[in-house]
């Protein structure tokens, strides 16, 4: 078995990783074709793909926009034999609806804030999304590596 096989994560794992951890970075491509590399809060839909959301004229979906092809990654780990991570390549869906701009604000609150209670909360999270728009994270390619599948030996 390849090391490359070693340290894959199985789907369950990649699920597993991206709901445990909490920084996005995300990967647009500008007009002049230079990467625009952000860091963004996430939430997992029910199918488990990359949700955020953010507002809609900011240079990632203006960005995303002209050209869906994006590219995400979350890793982790101080030392080499800790380090952890998921990239995605894939394509943006930008979503308007303002019904699911909201569900996927209220994921991203719940995920880093905790429960929504009340509808005070959800009114404030409403009010934030006012000029937001969603994106999702169509996969098109996963790569996924977890050193510590080694066992300390390289």
């Amino acid at each position: 078995m390849s090391r490359r096989d070693q340290i894959r994560m199985s789907p369950d794992e990649v699920r597993a990783f991206l709901a445990e951890c909490r920084d996005l970075q995300v990967a647009s491509i500008n007009a002049d074709g230079s990467p625009h590399l952000v860091t963004m809060w996430y939430a997992l839909d029910g199918d488990g793909r990359v949700c955020f959301w953010t507002y809609a004229k900011s240079q990632k979906v203006v960005n995303l926009g002209r050209d869906p092809r994006l590219a995400v990654l979350v890793a982790v780990g101080d030392r080499y034999e800790e380090l952890r991570g998921v990239s995605i390549n894939g394509r943006a869906e930008i979503i308007d609806d303002p019904a699911e701009v909201q569900r996927v604000g209220e994921a991203v609150y719940e995920r880093y804030w905790g429960p929504i209670v009340g509808d005070e909360v959800r009114d404030v999270v409403a009010r934030m999304g006012a000029k937001r728009v969603a994106i999702r994270v169509m996969p098109e390619r996963t790569v996924s590596w977890d050193h510590r599948k080694l066992g300390g030996v390289y």
